[in-house]
């Protein structure tokens, strides 16, 4: 049996690894576009590798997969974050626990997680074919012929595909299955930071507020955690999972003139925030209001937010009366911005959209009308809020077509 595995990304190599261990005999055969294997995964989590999430502050699975939530909530259940910790450990690879349950390596090195990787496929002799562009694949006999985009690459027959390419970043990245008749979601960029056009908010860049609510008004989309101003916006985790729970809002708004709302004391609610201010200004009457502020700011932030609403720092807080005091909470609470972009689409951000989760098995990935053809990762409709969540789909997935094989061979 030849199985050939297009991408070595997470999915594409963690498929290959099983699918040789399971099917020893197999010509098991790994192509990849760029110069070098898992360079997505040498980047992630600012180059530490966040390789999974212990889930245990995720909540629903809706909000941790927006997209793909049934068909991860099934595949989880055969190879979970727990399994993902217990294989890695066993090939070597000391990991630890984050207090925000992110999981990394020990040594804080992704390079470490794409070392064990590259050994085991030498070990295993899974041949491995970086420079191999995929043009076209197409049904031959009952197998599939893979066509490349170089003249010179000849082309390969293979008994099992697995299709594991990443995001599909442009619509061209979809060209080569276009033979194969399949429903696809169009693909739109997903977990970016906003531009958010603010001197006196940019001015303050670096500034973290532990944990806001960032939320779209007028929508359902929100999302909580920590808020990071930069010097293009705003980011962090809250940011970065509002965008992948409103990619596709965002993107039919062009990313332009989207209205954004922070709640800046966490989940607190306008009378929460009210009586918040209420109690400060009791306890502090004859001080200036900017020298006093909220637990959860930092005090540049405070009186940028005081003089966006009109409040002069110096002004004592016996001199605010009970209007302004419910004005000051209703935008602690519900403070307006404005989205005038987003960042340029990188290569370690992740993308919404691909292979529709209608032609594939939801226990085996294989295609419905194309036996023998498997699609992992992130080149299906499935993608994650950040950590460690969308790197664990890929393990999953990789696992689960090397389990379907198996059982076919």
């Amino acid at each position: 049996m030849t199985i050939s595995i297009i991408g070595a990304g997470a999915a594409g190599c963690f498929a290959a690894i099983h699918a040789k261990r399971l099917l020893p005999e197999a010509d098991v055969h790994i192509y990849e576009s760029m110069n070098r294997p898992l360079a997505k995964v040498a980047i992630t989590g600012g180059g530490r590798c966040n390789l999974t999430n212990t889930f245990a502050q995720a909540g629903s699975m809706a909000q941790v997969y927006p997209r793909g939530t049934r068909l991860m909530q099934r595949l989880l259940h055969a190879f979970d974050h727990n399994a993902t910790m217990r294989w890695f450990e066993a090939e070597g690879v000391r990991l630890t626990v984050q207090e925000d349950e992110c999981v990394f390596p020990a040594s804080q090195q992704a390079q470490e997680i794409v070392s064990t990787l590259t050994r085991l496929i030498r070990h295993l002799g899974i041949g491995l074919h970086t420079g191999h562009c995929l043009q076209a694949i197409a049904p031959e006999d009952g197998r599939y012929r893979l066509q490349f985009a170089a003249p010179e690459v000849p082309d390969v027959v293979s008994d099992i595909v697995v299709v594991a390419t990443g995001g599909a970043a442009r619509p061209s990245s979809l060209v080569p299955f276009s033979r194969l008749s399949l429903d696809v979601e169009a693909p739109v960029p997903s977990l970016f930071p906003f531009k958010i056009e603010d001197e006196g908010l940019t001015a303050l860049t670096g500034t973290v507020v532990p944990e806001v609510t960032a939320f779209i008004p007028g929508t359902r989309f929100r999302a909580t955690g920590p808020l990071l101003i930069t010097h293009w916006g705003l980011s962090g985790p809250a940011i970065l999972r509002l965008s992948s729970y409103a990619a596709r809002h965002l993107h039919d708004c062009g990313y332009s003139g989207v209205p954004l709302a922070i709640n800046f004391l966490g989940t607190a609610n306008e009378e929460e925030a009210r009586t918040m201010l209420c109690q400060m200004a009791a306890r502090n009457t004859d001080k200036q209001v900017g020298s006093v502020w909220p637990e959860a700011l930092v005090r540049r932030l405070w009186h940028h937010l005081l003089e966006r609403h009109g409040f002069d720092v110096r002004m004592r807080w016996s001199q605010i009366g009970p209007r302004r005091l419910n004005a000051l909470a209703a935008r602690l609470t519900a403070c307006p911005f404005t989205i005038t972009g987003r960042s340029p689409y990188k290569e370690e951000f992740v993308t919404c959209g691909g292979i529709s989760l209608s032609n594939v098995n939801a226990s085996t990935l294989e295609c419905r009308h194309h036996p023998g053809l498997y699609f992992a990762g992130e080149i299906l409709d499935v993608d994650a809020v950040t950590g460690g969540f969308n790197l664990q789909a890929a393990w999953t997935m990789g696992h689960a077509v090397a389990q379907a094989i198996a059982r076919r061979g």
